[in-house]
């Protein structure tokens, strides 16, 4: 397996994923130029450089530069109705809104509108995340209003395989998904499978299994979970730390049988705390484990305010190792 970085593999998968099938098509604002070019046919890769070589290879009826209008690229997704498989990308999840009435109203209900006779298999890729010091309108974590919506699947890789398995899978998927990626982690490097690699929506990933205490978490809150969990192993307590991969399909059975073994669940999510992934959780686990749960589940969370622009205050917003680690141990300490 080569090693490459999270933007590579996403790069190889876009690559690979349109020599297979000619009716996969890209589009977004500056995936051809851009980056201080001239934003001519440069094929540098967008801001995310996720891009790169595709126009080169594919030409302009495949590789498509949109103009600085998200509702054009959501719109433009609509040739998914007509037999394409387009791939359009939103540089800041953030801009999400701009273009919610054709995500909200059409994409996600097409299928079921048409009983079934209708097919929409649209990628929309999507930077999110604060840690990079954006400010607070290119740093929101969208993923959990996004999981609200029935029709969509959501998806969220943590490391550079898992982006190239769950985007594989993305772009042959016949519903529409919102493929939400961690900028924080374009830069991330780990071993990528060379062949074709797809891994399956709704089956989550076991980082690391324990008797004491349930982790679940998704995105770049995974390794900083991972990262408590080696921290509390020093310890001696040990921790289960589940990587959901898809919020829309959720793995309910992973989550539940992981508390029903441990007794104890810490959420950690990068939402505010109303209404996020993390409540949704701590209600799953509520309503169908509660008679297995030894302590009260905790929840990590940001703070119910928009992302800080100051380094300092952005990184007291995001949830911490040590945050992780204070939570579970309170879990433990309960009587």
């Amino acid at each position: 397996m080569a090693i490459m970085q999270l933007r590579e593999a996403i790069n190889l998968t876009l690559h690979q994923e349109m020599e297979r099938d000619p009716n996969v098509i890209v589009l977004g604002e500056d995936i051809v130029g851009g980056m201080g070019t001239a934003g001519g046919p440069e094929a540098i890769g967008g801001i995310w450089k996720t891009t790169a070589g595709l126009y080169a290879k594919f030409g302009d009826r495949r590789v498509i530069d949109t103009p600085i209008s998200e509702s054009a690229i959501i719109g433009a997704a609509g040739a998914a109705l007509a037999g394409k498989r387009p791939v359009a990308e939103l540089m800041f999840a953030d801009f999400i809104g701009v273009c919610l009435d054709q995500i909200w109203n059409q994409m996600a209900k097409f299928r079921y509108m048409f009983g079934g006779m209708s097919r929409c298999p649209a990628v929309i890729r999507i930077a999110y995340g604060a840690g990079r010091n954006a400010g607070p309108q290119h740093s929101q974590a969208a993923y959990a209003m996004m999981t609200a919506i029935p029709g969509l699947k959501v998806v969220i890789p943590s490391s550079p395989a898992e982006a190239k398995g769950l985007l594989t899978t993305a772009i042959r998927d016949d519903d529409p998904v919102l493929f939400f990626e961690p900028k924080a982690l374009y830069a991330a490097r780990g071993e990528v499978p060379d062949d074709e690699y797809l891994i399956p929506f709704g089956h989550a990933r076991m980082v690391r299994e324990g008797r004491d205490a349930t982790i679940v978490t998704c995105g770049q809150l995974v390794d900083v979970a991972a990262g408590a969990a080696d921290a509390l192993a020093q310890q001696g307590v040990a921790c289960d730390v589940i990587d959901l991969r898809t919020t829309s399909p959720l793995d309910e059975e992973a989550i539940l049988d992981s508390v029903e073994q441990t007794g104890r669940l810490i959420v950690v999510d990068e939402n505010p705390p109303r209404c996020g992934l993390a409540a949704d959780i701590a209600g799953l686990v509520a309503d169908k484990a509660f008679a297995s749960l030894r302590a009260p589940i905790v929840q990590v969370t940001p703070p119910h305010t928009p992302v800080p622009f100051a380094p300092e205050l952005e990184q007291a917003y995001l949830p911490s190792a040590a945050r992780v680690e204070t939570a579970v141990m309170r879990a433990l300490e309960y009587r």
